[in-house]
């Protein structure tokens, strides 16, 4: 997820996070995920309960609010959560990305991640590319692609060492990168070197708009979608009016799931508590409105849609409470579903079970 431009005008460059999952697989990353035919190993990619803690600032993961932020996610029923490490590059055509001050440090991503295991958490960590001067990191095409992915494989497969050190239990080789995700052979061999490195589970998270097009799912043990689908075309509160609408890509998906024998995960999903989200869930800004209704009747729709489904690995909610002084979204308005009547739709589906 994507922060707007009225966002920059406050963080003064734009932001990102990422995705999580649960469920009874072996809590650590063992041998490669997938059979010796290449086909993934269920077990570890199903029953994913998730929500993101993403970090705006080099030590927010090293925060006295991680812990806290930590047990009021596992209240909720979520078993595991995400985190965000970016990196950034100036303009789209750049050939390098690099970290900033907005970058979580090393030491910060493994006290959050200790942390979180310490919680009974399993942990995803999701590495992202994105734009210090603001813009769409889908629409990143460097000129020089060569540079551009050894500087890529050298920055994902720092993080995925520091994954395999730290026992993290599902790994994200990128977020979003539509201007690159064509180039399957590229993209293979920067998967291929990652696997050097980290032997569990990997996704990649595509856009809702762009997962057709990735060439190497084979690649990889599950499929990873940012389910930001528009749902309704004016606000609403009807659960059933939102859960029909998700039966045409509902169909969509599982289809799309048996020709490439991988599960689906939503790697992110979310909707603000604003008046209207659903008809532009990717949105921060969709209206000044209160929407916590609505917010919780589009989570109450999507986990009446999916669930059960066995090609459906599950979600990752986007997002828990940001930082002290992040210059987020006020909190009523925001991701969140802390505090809010869609906390208790979580608590209902994955709580109470």
């Amino acid at each position: 997820m994507r922060r707007t431009a009225a966002t920059l005008a406050t963080v003064a460059v734009l932001l990102v996070a990422g995705c999580s999952s649960s469920g009874g697989e072996d809590p650590s990353p063992g041998p490669s995920a997938s059979d010796r035919n290449g086909r993934p190993d269920d077990r570890k990619v199903s029953g994913l309960r998730g929500m993101t803690l993403p970090s705006w600032n080099t030590d927010d993961y090293s925060r006295p609010q991680a812990e806290t932020y930590l047990r009021q996610i596992a209240a909720t029923g979520t078993r595991w959560v995400t985190f965000t490490p970016t990196w950034y590059q100036d303009r789209v055509t750049d050939s390098a990305m690099r970290t900033t001050g907005e970058t979580a440090s090393d030491d910060s991503l493994r006290h959050i991640i200790r942390l979180a295991h310490d919680a009974g958490l399993k942990t995803m960590v999701k590495p992202h590319v994105d734009l210090t001067k603001g813009g769409d990191r889908a629409e990143i095409k460097p000129k020089d692609r060569d540079a551009w992915f050894t500087a890529y494989g050298r920055f994902i497969t720092h993080y995925a060492q520091l994954a395999a050190d730290n026992g993290v239990e599902q790994f994200s080789v990128g977020t979003e990168l539509a201007g690159t995700s064509r180039d399957g052979e590229r993209w293979g061999r920067t998967i291929a070197a990652i696997r050097e490195h980290y032997k569990g589970p990997l996704t990649y998270a595509a856009n809702y708009d762009e997962y057709q097009k990735i060439p190497f799912w084979k690649d990889l043990d599950v499929i990873g979608i940012d389910a930001y689908w528009p749902l309704a075309d004016k606000a609403t509160t009807d659960a059933a009016r939102l859960r029909d609408a998700w039966r045409p890509i509902v169909d969509e998906l599982a289809a799309f799931s048996d020709r490439q024998h991988r599960k689906i995960l939503f790697t992110e999903a979310g909707y603000v508590s604003q008046r209207g989200t659903t008809t532009a869930p990717y949105s921060w800004t969709v209206s000044k409105r209160d929407g916590e209704a609505e917010q919780a009747a589009a989570y109450e729709a999507l986990f009446a849609a999916f669930d059960g489904k066995p090609w459906w690995a599950g979600v990752c909610w986007w997002m828990w409470d940001d930082w002290p002084d992040s210059g987020e979204t006020a909190k009523r308005l925001a991701y969140t579903p802390h505090g809010k009547p869609a906390e208790k739709v979580l608590k209902k589906w994955w709580g109470e079970r």
